[in-house]
């Protein structure tokens, strides 16, 4: 319950009190000021955008055959085997290793980078009749895989400034 004198202002999901009212212009000011003096600029605000770029660096390949798929995804919404909810896929063939590929034109937030070493060119993750990966896989942040693949949250990196760099170790199962 708030005093009749205060007035509740809300600024980035927190409640600041006021003890006088404040004019529209000043909130306004205000509002678009604190973040980015707080240092979390949002992306949210029209001319505030900033482009920038997530370049991953892909380790532990064990050949060159195929080609390496990348999808990046901005939840967790099909993350990751489901390439048609990310925001970003490419498919580049094996010119070095460790190969780098970079995503370009992404707002600052929180990403997610599957990887998939596609030996065989199909575009597709193939796996034995018990479902184990037959070709090399990776994510970001590198989490370790028990039983299954990671959580978008075990595997996001957050991109900020013009650009983020990552190491993608990849996993081979059974043998690669």
């Amino acid at each position: 319950m708030h005093r009749a004198n205060q007035l509740p202002i809300v600024l980035s999901s927190k409640e600041i009190k006021v003890r006088q009212p404040i004019n529209l212009l000043k909130f306004l000011a205000i509002a678009l000021v604190f973040p980015l003096i707080g240092g979390i600029a949002s992306p949210s605000f029209a001319g505030l955008k900033q482009n920038s770029q997530l370049t991953v660096e892909i380790k532990g390949l064990k050949n060159r055959q195929g080609q390496v798929c990348l999808s990046l995804f901005a939840s967790s919404r099909g993350f990751p085997s489901n390439s048609s909810n990310a925001i970003q896929s490419q498919c580049v063939a094996i010119a070095t290793m460790p190969l780098t590929v970079t995503f370009k034109n992404l707002q600052p937030g929180s990403y997610a980078v599957a990887v998939l070493h596609d030996t065989n060119s199909d575009k597709k993750a193939n796996r034995n009749g018990l479902g184990i990966p037959l070709e090399g896989f990776g994510f970001s942040e590198n989490p370790v895989i028990l039983t299954g693949p990671p959580r978008f949250n075990d595997a996001a990196v957050l991109v900020a400034g013009s650009t983020t760099n990552i190491q993608i170790q990849l996993n081979y199962l059974l043998g690669g």
